[in-house]
């Protein structure tokens, strides 16, 4: 739903790539420091409570993520192995989000059910990159869905960060809507699967 967004979104960040583009810094180290950044915000800050400031974080790692993409196409530096590492490397920074989330609502926030809701976001949205992965692998189309990885991000960072102010009910509010969104893009594509295999 967001990739409408994305040309808007390179326009806003094209800048910012040509000014790197003038240091040494590869696409695929802007790729490695984002992901070390909304892991170690996650993992360092969700577990304790601190959400807010979890969120925050992660934000700008994300946002800096969004960076490798357009300094790789500035750079001329586009290629299979900068995509295959983007790809992995989002999947441990999904990974670390919900995991720092699991980890608070069972230890510090001593709510076992969202815990399990936020470790089946977990579970579905690498379920719903797979799909689309292995379908692709395949030769067959998988490219739909209702919510895909910038939706997870945005839902969740923006549920756990007003979580983070005070803002009551709106974590579960945010966590159960995309474990939701979730499971029904992971049947989209699994079905946009079946009909291209038989097409």
């Amino acid at each position: 739903m967001l990739n409408v967004l994305r040309p808007a979104i390179t326009r806003v960040l094209t800048p910012v790539g040509h000014a790197l583009a003038r240091t040494p810094l590869t696409a695929n180290a802007v790729t490695m420091i984002g992901t070390v950044g909304v892991a170690g915000g996650a993992l360092g800050l969700f577990p304790i409570g601190e959400m807010f400031p979890g969120a925050f974080t992660c934000t700008i790692f994300v946002l800096l993520d969004m960076l490798d993409g357009v300094l790789a196409r500035i750079k001329g530096s586009s290629g299979r192995w900068g995509a295959f590492l983007d790809s992995t490397l989002d999947r441990v920074a999904d990974a670390a989000i919900f995991s720092g989330l699991v980890i608070w609502l069972f230890r510090g926030g001593h709510d076992p059910v969202l815990a399990c809701v936020s470790l089946f976001c977990l579970v579905a949205g690498f379920g719903v990159s797979y799909v689309k992965a292995r379908a692709e692998g395949l030769g067959l189309k998988a490219d739909v869905g209702l919510i895909e990885r910038p939706e997870r991000m945005l839902i969740s960072l923006i549920a756990v960060g007003v979580s983070g102010l005070g803002v009551p009910y709106i974590l579960p509010i945010g966590l159960w809507a995309l474990a939701a969104g979730s499971a029904i893009t992971l049947g989209q594509r699994v079905h946009a699967v079946y009909k291209s295999s038989k097409g």
